[in-house]
């Protein structure tokens, strides 16, 4: 089993408890914090556990590197975990203020800081209208142009406070579903870390890498994602790559979202090779 995007290893220790001692873990994960916190919670399991940093958009290179023929499953949980959305050092929460850093992976060069500062209006637009799906794109990129001209954009508070203005609902006022700043926050953390891109090349690698009735499982938490997902997977089934398990995305009931509240926009998408 490959786990693409093991985080704390939550996934991998379900699976890892039925692989038993013939089996192989591979977990992949950009964040060296959560490899640590994953290599603690799978120490116990009898199978063999192999641990990289690395982002799975190079999951066919890691494969290769250590030998591996090919997998019977790869998972791939593309949402990030609660530690991750309250870490001051990532800068990935609008509830909070923190640095405008937004890199899952420390090596990356540019920071969601760099963009909203150094981009001009319409690329900031486009940014946040391609990867935020925001209507009202070109009005937040004109007041975060506005504002960067008496002061740099340093802090998430800052940011979500200027978005908040350009959409007229006072932060502390604003009670809906969704935090205004939400889209302008998911779309600088998509470009970032470039994750359309990165899920791309996961997809292109799976169908060489699983074996024969191998299964690739994709958790999804936005359209655009899972976009891709549907479109890779619909194309495979019709060269006969692929067979579909889930003919419609499996999502969380009531319990699970009242539970747990993040999940409430995840689709998990499952897939056979042939």
């Amino acid at each position: 089993m490959v786990d693409a995007t093991i985080g704390h290893g939550g996934h991998s220790f379900l699976f890892g408890s039925r692989l038993g001692p013939g089996g192989t873990l591979i977990g992949l994960d950009v964040d060296g914090h959560c490899l640590d916190r994953a290599r603690q919670r799978l120490a116990g399991l009898s199978c063999k556990v192999i641990l990289v940093k690395s982002n799975f958009s190079r999951i066919a290179d890691c494969l290769g590197e250590l030998g591996v023929p090919g997998a019977d499953l790869i998972l791939a949980d593309l949402g990030f975990c609660s530690a991750q959305l309250v870490d001051n050092e990532m800068g990935l929460s609008f509830r909070t203020d923190m640095p405008l850093d937004m890199r899952m992976d420390e090596s990356l060069e540019t920071t969601a800081a760099d963009i909203v500062n150094g981009y001009d209006e319409k690329s900031l637009a486009d940014v946040i209208f391609q990867y935020g799906q925001d209507r009202a794109s070109r009005r937040i990129a004109r007041y975060i142009v506005d504002r960067r001209r008496r002061e740099p954009i340093r802090t998430t508070g800052q940011l979500a406070s200027i978005v908040c203005s350009a959409l007229r609902s006072p932060q502390r006022k604003y009670k809906p579903r969704k935090h205004p700043a939400t889209r302008t926050f998911q779309a600088l953390r998509i470009a970032v870390n470039h994750e359309l891109d990165n899920l791309q090349a996961l997809l292109t690698s799976a169908p060489g890498l699983l074996k024969k009735d191998g299964f690739i499982a994709i958790i999804s938490f936005h359209s655009l994602e899972d976009g891709l997902v549907k479109r890779d997977f619909k194309n495979h089934c019709r060269d006969g790559t692929y067979r579909l398990v889930t003919r419609k995305p499996l999502v969380p009931g009531p319990e699970e979202i009242a539970a747990n509240h993040r999940a409430r926009s995840a689709k998990l998408r499952i897939a056979q090779r042939t």
